[in-house]
């Protein structure tokens, strides 16, 4: 598909989580409101805050007690994810009504092409139909980017919160893109910032006039890539597929204190296996990699990964695993977070298939041993090796095979 012509939305709900929980208690509006990991404890995370919080300074991954300087008279609610997905279905069901062209990034945001909607009116008439059926069916507040591309539209929808609908075409970016300090581009971090400055590049104007071949070789294919969307060039389709492809799954959390206790710490890796268990469950997935992330009392943090021979779906699994690289890596010094992800992740499906093909393979591998056996049956009488012939079968359908396609036909 070609980015000539296209019209790109980025969808972003605003402060999501907390305009979820304003919605559903209306005496929340107008509050100092953060959501927050786990507000009995010292060290919970604010996973998300209202505007009205924001404006004190209260900010995401900022530590509650942080929080509480900055903002006393804070309210802080535990997230309701079963709230959260439902909105979000909601949300994106009204999007479904435009167009079948999404491509949900998060819980909270998503792409569409709308190209074929002219029918429905210019690009800012049907952002400001999408916008406001959100608002009054949802009571939810959105801010949409329009554009001719994907990169063009993220950075459109976050010009303007809340409740902005912003246009940036590709004429507009000398004036709203270039200006606009190189840590704001979507895609370059902390680190890739502080590179860049280091090299004078300062603004998203300075990297769209750098040499992109200099680019390219410090940081690598991603400096072309950058140079690229630094000016407006972003040939990406909104593919409604995407959401269906998955890297790695995980789930961290902060203690409550630094802590080098045994016991604390394995009830913390079940509980943290038991989530990435449903989280593959729900995603129909397995996975045949896995990776702990430590962080110390100091804030020193390690990752460390090893993959499997087998696969593996349930929390005992990833429990094991996750508890032998924490055995073999942990320094002895407090922890203050753990973090457990199985990576090299896979559908279930797709894997049923493939041990399909690879049983197949190996039955088809050994006709010619059959072929042999069944002519000396036919010459002597009772196969002789038919005791050989069980055993080999039972290993090609191991139990895990075995129990595997039963779990997906289900």
């Amino acid at each position: 598909m070609q980015s000539k012509g296209r019209a790109i939305f980025h969808v972003d709900m605003n402060s999501f989580y907390a305009s979820v929980e304003m919605a559903f208690d209306p005496s929340l509006r107008g509050k100092p409101l953060a959501i927050c990991g786990n507000p009995a404890e010292r060290k919970g995370i604010v996973v998300t805050s209202s505007y009205e919080a924001r404006k004190k300074g209260v900010r995401t991954t900022m530590t509650l007690w942080e929080a509480r300087r900055l903002c006393p008279e804070l309210l802080v609610l535990r997230p309701n994810f079963d709230r959260y997905r439902k909105a979000s279905s909601e949300m994106f069901k009204i999007l479904n009504d435009i167009t079948p062209i999404i491509q949900p990034v998060s819980i909270d945001e998503g792409y569409m092409d709308v190209t074929d909607q002219a029918h429905l009116g210019s690009s800012m008439d049907i952002a400001q139909m999408i916008q406001n059926r959100i608002l009054k069916e949802l009571d939810l507040p959105c801010s949409i980017g329009v554009a001719p591309n994907k990169f063009l539209a993220k950075m459109a929808s976050d010009m303007k919160k809340p409740l902005g609908i912003t246009i940036l075409r590709k004429r507009d970016i000398p004036e709203k893109l270039w200006p606009l300090p190189i840590e704001e581009m979507y895609g370059v971090g902390a680190k890739t910032a502080e590179k860049m400055r280091s090299l004078g590049i300062k603004t998203i104007g300075d990297l769209a006039h750098k040499d992109p071949y200099q680019l390219k070789r410090i940081f690598g294919v991603n400096g072309e890539r950058l140079s690229n969307r630094a000016n407006g060039i972003d040939d990406r389709p909104v593919d409604p597929e995407a959401v269906n492809s998955f890297k790695s799954i995980g789930s961290s959390q902060t203690l409550p204190q630094d802590t080098t206790d045994d016991k604390e710490l394995d009830q913390l890796l079940r509980e943290l296996s038991k989530s990435v268990e449903k989280r593959m469950h729900r995603k129909e997935a397995i996975a045949k990699g896995i990776q702990l992330m430590i962080r110390y009392h100091d804030r020193k943090t390690i990752t460390r990964s090893k993959k499997l021979t087998n696969f593996m779906e349930t929390a005992d699994e990833v429990f094991t695993h996750a508890q032998s690289l924490l055995h073999t890596h942990w320094n002895g010094e407090p922890i203050r977070l753990l973090g457990v992800s199985v990576f090299d992740v896979a559908e279930k499906k797709e894997v049923g298939k493939q041990l399909d093909l690879f049983t197949y393979e190996k039955e088809a591998s050994k006709e010619g041993l059959y072929k042999a056996i069944d002519q000396l049956t036919d010459k002597f009488g009772k196969n002789p090796f038919r005791s050989l012939h069980s055993a080999g079968s039972d290993h090609v359908r191991t139990s895990f095979q075995k129990d595997f396609l039963d779990d997906y036909k289900k």
